[in-house]
């Protein structure tokens, strides 16, 4: 009589639930895999199949089940906490969009010009960022970045393992070196617009000082905007090339 072992189940059911917690995690925050616009049932799908992927990979660095639950609890928060950490600093560079795009929206007088964002949970931001932040995510995957995004999440475990203690003093100083690598490239971005908004100004004001009479602003204001869109139509290329060059070096770090 053929009789069926299942002994291996619970084993396994308990590996793959580990695994599922850190990817779902990166998942649920990796820019462009884990944004808003993806509906939900298709970003868990693909969490729970690219999970059983790398399931036959990384089984063998998933630390033995706990004889309680006590000890599971403890692991699956482990691995929960060490995917935000990791989503969570990988999802700071995409304020680098942001960034420029204030800038940019500034300088041309835009600035009141307000857009949804797709990249800050359906909050409005100026039209200029969240053109910026559209297009990153369309450039993410059109230079197959989101790929180097996958392979990302599968070397995370082997710079943070399931059985090593979270080192949560280290996460917030990368944090806050993301920040501000994040709020530096953003500036480098709108570094031509910064110049040219102290140039046009202080032409404005010397205008102004020159000829009291004549009405600086309203007259000038068309054109700041006309040469602020010529300007960054001409740039345009330079700032998300600059950018997807920050994506891919800072998700590199997390590829040992």
């Amino acid at each position: 009589m053929f009789t069926l072992n299942l002994d291996w189940a619970p084993a396994a059911a308990f590996t793959y639930l580990i695994l599922f917690a850190r990817i779902g995690t990166m998942l649920m925050l990796m820019p462009a895999l884990g944004e808003n616009t993806i509906p939900a049932r298709l970003r868990l799908a693909f969490a729970l199949v690219f999970t059983s992927v790398l399931y036959p990979l990384l089984k063998y660095i998933v630390p033995a089940m706990p004889p309680d639950t006590a000890g599971i609890v403890g692991v699956i928060f482990h691995e929960i906490a060490v995917g935000l950490i990791i989503g969570g600093i990988v999802r700071i560079t995409v304020m680098a969009t942001t960034v420029a795009g204030a800038i940019v929206a500034f300088q041309t007088g835009l600035s009141g010009a307000m857009a949804a964002d797709p990249t800050q949970q359906g909050m409005q931001s100026a039209v200029f960022a969240s053109f910026l932040s559209f297009l990153g995510i369309t450039l993410i995957f059109a230079t197959d970045l989101h790929h180097v995004a996958l392979a990302a999440i599968y070397d995370s475990y082997s710079v943070f393992a399931p059985d090593m203690p979270l080192i949560s003093e280290d996460a917030m100083q990368l944090a806050i070196r993301t920040v501000a690598g994040a709020f530096s490239v953003g500036v480098q971005m709108a570094a031509p617009f910064i110049v040219f908004g102290l140039v046009f100004n202080l032409g404005a004001g010397i205008l102004a000082r020159l000829m009291p009479a004549l009405q600086v602003y309203f007259i000038l204001m068309p054109a700041n905007i006309l040469a602020g869109l010529i300007l960054f139509a001409l740039l345009l290329v330079m700032m998300m090339g600059w950018y997807l060059s920050a994506f891919e070096n800072h998700l590199a770090m997390w590829r040992g």
